[in-house]
């Protein structure tokens, strides 16, 4: 079961601190306690939006490409601009046909001595077929992945700018994953897992960090299209149940429950699988699910339609503004 031809699986499975002290002129047995709200930075969709744009001027970003290559440095720069501490992770990999890949894994780090660590993920590459276009004229056409790929980097981007402004009490890593999307044609009939996810199998055995560990992670793929419904996926519930508990508590805080579905769903192969099995970090991911229609995720993934005219600022700001209540909450 592989993520790009995924066979979803139904399964039913089921402040701060208190200031406690007392000024020189209390008496001893006066206790005043005081709840602290924290200040979580507004998410700006606009922003993140254009984010998005600008990976997608690019043109598809497919491994082995000038558009992967230029794309890749924007990104690092971009990080780097947002006060990141950046790591870069070439590796020569190889996809399920054979063909050597010149990968990169970007790494963004915030706060890098801080033990206490939050990992946010997401993929940066595209698709190089439109292997379910509804035209088979276009089923060896690469795509834009404009919602497939792009939206996940564009929010974490936004993240990225506003954790410059306003430092979260945990440290931070933004890790923008390679090598995604280049899973078997569907014309192959090829379903190895493990010809997915490239980018995240290498970082999750040789991190950017030796001996890396984070307290959990969140990846965000396809987190941009029309009225998404976010169920609580499978592999995500199996191996980090509290985090998925976290997210939708918080996206239910801020009334985002239209999107953010509280039931669980179905079992997408993502770089998180692989994330949580070999380099054992919690982590969960958000992913569209659609239990009822014709489509698992977007209805224009792996299309040639998957483009800008199928991003909304209001899903980019509703997983946004959950990932940061999220991370901005944490102790």
């Amino acid at each position: 079961m592989n993520k790009k031809y995924t066979l979803w699986v139904l399964a039913a499975m089921l402040f701060t601190g208190t200031a406690c002290s007392g000024s020189k002129t209390q008496k001893a047995d006066t206790n005043q306690t005081e709840s602290i709200t924290i200040n979580v930075p507004q998410f700006n969709a606009d922003s993140a939006y254009q984010y998005v744009k600008s990976q997608v001027d690019f043109g598809p970003r497919v491994p082995n490409t000038k558009e992967h290559v230029t794309c890749g440095e924007y990104l690092a720069n971009q990080l780097e601009s947002f006060g990141a501490q950046v790591t870069s992770q070439y590796a020569d990999l190889i996809a399920y046909d054979g063909t050597l890949l010149k990968a990169r894994n970007i790494i963004g780090s915030y706060q890098p001595a801080n033990k206490k660590r939050i990992a946010l993920f997401a993929h940066w590459d595209s698709r190089p077929w439109a292997d379910y276009d509804p035209d088979p004229k276009n089923h060896y056409k690469p795509i834009l992945g404009a919602n497939d790929g792009a939206s996940g980097v564009g929010v974490l981007l936004e993240i990225a700018r506003q954790i410059q402004q306003q430092q979260p009490n945990l440290g931070i890593d933004i890790i923008l994953l390679d090598a995604e999307d280049y899973g078997a044609h569907a014309s192959t009939n090829i379903h190895n897992e493990e010809a997915w996810c490239l980018g995240a199998q290498y970082w999750s055995r040789i991190p950017h960090v030796p001996g890396y560990n984070a307290r959990f992670g969140i990846l965000l793929d396809m987190v941009g299209g029309q009225n998404p419904t976010f169920y609580r996926e499978y592999y995500s519930e199996k191996y980090a149940k509290d985090i998925n508990k976290k997210v939708w508590n918080a996206a239910k805080k801020l009334g985002y429950n239209n999107y953010f579905i509280d039931e669980t769903g179905g079992g997408a192969t993502d770089d998180h699988l692989f994330i949580n099995e070999i380099a054992g970090i919690k982590t969960i991911d958000i992913i569209p699910h659609n239990p009822k229609g014709d489509y698992s995720f977007d209805p224009y993934w792996h299309t040639v339609k998957d483009d800008m005219n199928n991003i909304y600022p209001q899903t980019l700001q509703a997983v946004g503004q959950t990932v940061m209540e999220v991370i901005y909450n944490e102790k």
